[in-house]
């Protein structure tokens, strides 16, 4: 092939395309930065009206699909929370990667719930008011034959609270661009309930119960800079 001017300078191009590309790529991972983060001491096994049963055989992870989620996490929880007065049960699911680059980002409920075969019903944006300010947090309806369970959750993603696929990959694209990786976690509960109402009154009262509880550690790991300091 003939190597004009014009094959020359588009191959300067290219070359400069792909230098940019691998220096603009982000290589500090920010969950080195800061405090290591353990799900079993996120929230307590017991505070204000709620304790934790222990006698629960909650599957949040369905089997034929850890291996996958393994590449993903780096640690999972699922805990089964009473409510004293109402002798009501939350299902608690946290999950936190400490790598949220494109291919490992946190897989939304929307995701998940369908591929273990649940049918999304309903979605929807909220906000749960709490001691912290309000949260904005995502509302889905999942059906499995006569299972209903209202969902309600949030992904932190750095320092930000993200809502559906845009906001996850703006805060990824925005630290990007700070030369970080990102971390994230999610915070999922649920109740298998056919009052979709009486049901997120009940997951705004965990919420609340649950951040004005825990330390503020734990408030930042969740919360990213939406925490105040105590």
């Amino acid at each position: 092939m003939k190597f004009t001017f014009r094959n020359s300078l588009l191959l300067a191009l290219m070359l400069l395309a792909a230098g940019l590309a691998y220096a603009l790529s982000p290589k500090t991972k920010l969950a080195d930065s800061v405090a290591a983060i353990n799900l079993e001491q996120l929230i307590p096994k017991q505070f204000g009206e709620w304790r934790m049963d222990a006698t629960a055989s909650l599957q949040v992870i369905n089997p034929q699909q850890e291996a996958f989620l393994s590449t993903i996490y780096s640690q999972t929880l699922a805990r089964t929370y009473i409510h004293g007065p109402s002798g009501r049960r939350i299902m608690l699911s946290l999950a936190y990667g400490g790598d949220q680059s494109h291919d490992t980002q946190i897989h939304k409920p929307e995701v998940c719930y369908p591929a273990q075969g649940f049918k999304i019903t309903s979605t929807s944006k909220a906000l749960v008011s709490t001691s912290q300010g309000d949260i904005p947090v995502m509302r889905i309806i999942a059906e499995l034959g006569n299972r209903h369970e209202p969902v309600t959750y949030w992904i932190r993603v750095g320092d930000s609270l993200v809502r559906g696929t845009i906001e996850q990959n703006l805060a990824r694209i925005r630290l990007g661009l700070d030369g970080y990786i990102p971390d994230g976690i999610l915070f999922r509960i649920s109740e298998i309930s056919k009052d979709n109402a009486e049901s997120f009154l009940l997951q705004d009262t965990f919420i609340r119960d649950a951040v004005s509880e825990i330390s503020p550690s734990s408030r930042r790991a969740l919360l990213g800079t939406m925490a105040k300091a105590d």
